[in-house]
């Protein structure tokens, strides 16, 4: 029970304060404002339960029953045996295998009126649910259902990223591997003590005249670090086939441990996995031949990463990378955390949030790690660069998975098919085409665009240009007779095929021909394809802010191929009008009857064909 005296200031201050993440104001009426009578005493009940639930699965609260949402009191009008039973619904509203427990209740009488005062803590011991199984969890002013797994999952992740941050009142300098404690603060600085080094990391902190270290600095520097961890290790399996058996089936065929503290993992483990990425097979000359399946770098960021991002609160597991005969997998403590995905992570923009901080910071300063949150990109990179899968990421609430896979990008098939262009130094994109030309497939613009995943038409014409300069690809028939084509099958021009892979004769090495600051004056000049005037368009009145990738976006996304001419003003500014020329008549007139009379911003556009007179109206400035 809690003191009157102390009561009433805290319901006082609550009122004053208002609703928020830990205060809920439940009225104990019900009806109109002129004909206000007392709720169901069964009624308030679910909601003190409901509410208490929500506080204790969340950061604890305040119940105040007698006030309004707005903080006007309004008491409780029931009778002695309903107000008894509504100070102890909670003992039977609650599940009873998810009791509430320190639940204080109290009562005051403020301005002649009764009000009921509950307060319950956060609650670690269980996961709280009503009688009749809801679990809720209190989020800024509302209580909301949520799910038991959601919340377990939010404390062992809070409890992870808090664990290695954790002081260790047992723990002292010496505990520590003075000799690459040592190493590490002459890197930072030279004559720096052992024991500024752990405080400029965060590891350690003077309290009470005493060096305190932080679990982070047993976790990496540990002389004995069994004392403090018993899974600080990495397991290396190497698995006969593509799948785990078990039983009679067992099908490891050798393993390895690592333990010890972080420092000592991150340098023996490497030298444990590198015999893992080698692989000795009979060649087709029948000698044994040994290549490396993976890139080494790629494997190396993997198991970093796998050392600094683990979740090293679940102390019965350690790291485990198991090699089958088809790919590589690091298995490592501790889902994602909520604030990262998957997509998050395969859109390569460095999105980061280290779970241990203290960690991830000591292995930067040693060298292990570069810049956070680069370690994914980097092994999507390695394994574009050597034509390889893309990595595949697996999490789920308790691990974090890495596939390294050693299929290449292409089939058996496509591998001899490129053999054909080995004496070319080629790019991957290039390669890429000339793979979709494999078996005389004749290619369309939109083929080569879709299949390299480019949206900019100035790379497809490098790539194309190239590629035809190197006398590998052929243009089957002149743009202009595409459009034509085209337009009597109803399709844009960029699906007409008009592109084939032509294989070089190996006796011949195709050779690029020279550059000459001088033209040929014998040499006939190139093919122009006409072009309609008919297909050129006026867009005028512009909006200002409207720029030139943003007009081609709009038309590349209906399929138009266009080119934009944007001319600028004499006094160096931008014209509110723009020259459009497409590849038809027919995708010109289309494109005006779509623009004539769209409102863009304040503006309403005016498009016309090129060589049509301008209405008097119109104006060059918009």
């Amino acid at each position: 029970m809690v003191e009157p005296v102390l009561l009433a200031d805290r319901i006082k201050t609550s009122i004053e304060l208002g609703e928020s993440h830990f205060r809920e104001f439940k009225s104990a009426l019900e009806g109109p404002p002129s004909q206000k009578k007392p709720r169901a005493r069964r009624e308030i009940a679910k909601d003190i339960c409901s509410t208490l639930v929500g506080f204790a699965n969340a950061d604890g609260g305040t119940l105040l029953v007698g006030v309004e949402d707005d903080g006007l009191i309004t008491g409780l009008s029931h009778s002695t045996d309903d107000e008894a039973y509504l100070r102890a619904c909670w003992k039977d509203g609650v599940h009873q295998k998810t009791p509430l427990s320190e639940v204080q209740v109290g009562k005051i009488n403020e301005q002649g009126k009764d009000v009921l005062y509950f307060y319950v803590p956060k609650s670690a011991a269980f996961v709280h649910q009503t009688s009749d199984g809801r679990c809720l969890q209190r989020r800024d002013l509302e209580t909301v259902p949520i799910s038991v797994e959601e919340i377990q999952y939010t404390r062992l992740e809070r409890a992870s990223q808090e664990y290695d941050r954790q002081f260790v009142d047992s723990a002292v300098v010496n505990d520590l591997d003075a000799v690459s404690l040592a190493t590490l603060a002459q890197q930072i600085a030279r004559g720096m003590s052992n024991e500024k080094c752990l405080q400029y990391l965060g590891l350690a902190d003077f309290a009470t005249g005493v060096l305190k270290l932080r679990k982070a600095a047993l976790l990496l520097f540990a002389n004995d670090v069994t004392r403090w961890h018993p899974r600080s290790q990495i397991r290396l399996l190497r698995v006969s086939g593509t799948q785990l058996e078990t039983g009679e089936n067992y099908n490891v065929i050798s393993e390895d441990q690592v333990q010890g503290n972080v420092v000592e993992i991150v340098e023996n483990a490497w030298d444990k996995l590198r015999p893992y990425l080698v692989q000795t097979k009979l060649s087709p000359n029948a000698k044994f031949e040994s290549r490396v399946m993976y890139p080494e770098y790629a494997c190396r960021e993997a198991l970093i990463n796998a050392i600094a991002h683990r979740d090293y609160s679940q102390e019965g597991r350690g790291i485990e990378i198991y090699v089958f005969d088809d790919r590589l997998e690091v298995k490592s403590p501790g889902g994602l955390l909520s604030t990262l995905s998957i997509e998050s992570l395969k859109s390569l923009t460095g999105v980061h949030q280290s779970r241990n901080t203290f960690i991830a910071r000591a292995l930067r300063e040693i060298g292990y790690m570069r810049e956070i949150g680069e370690g994914v990109r980097r092994i999507y990179e390695l394994m574009k660069s050597n034509e390889l899968e893309e990595p595949e990421f697996t999490t789920d609430g308790s691990s974090f998975g890495v596939k390294l896979s050693n299929k290449a990008l292409y089939s058996q098939q496509h591998l001899i098919w490129l053999d054909n262009f080995s004496h070319f130094s080629l790019t991957r994109e290039q390669k890429a085409v000339i793979v979709m030309g494999y078996d005389g497939r004749v290619l369309s613009p939109n083929d080569i665009l879709s299949g390299l995943g480019i949206v900019d038409t100035d790379d497809f014409r490098k790539i194309v240009t190239n590629l035809t300069d190197l006398g590998i690809l052929e243009s089957t028939m002149p743009k202009n007779k595409a459009t034509r084509i085209a337009q009597l099958s109803g399709i844009n021009t960029r699906d007409v095929p008009r592109f084939r892979v032509a294989v070089p004769d190996p006796t011949k090495p195709h050779k690029r021909p020279a550059k000459s600051k001088k033209p040929r004056k014998l040499q006939e000049p190139p093919k122009v394809e006409s072009v309609s005037e008919d297909a050129k368009l006026f867009l005028g009145n512009l909006p200002s802010n409207l720029t030139k990738i943003e007009l081609l976006n709009q038309f590349r996304a209906k399929g138009y191929a266009v080119d934009i001419h944007i001319p600028r003003q004499r006094r160096g500014g931008r014209s509110s009008y723009a020259l459009l020329q497409f590849e038809s008549e027919q995708e010109a007139s289309d494109a005006m009857a779509s623009l004539n009379g769209l409102v863009l911003g304040d503006r309403t556009l005016v498009a016309r064909k090129a060589n049509a007179k301008a209405p008097p109206s119109i104006a060059e400035s918009g």
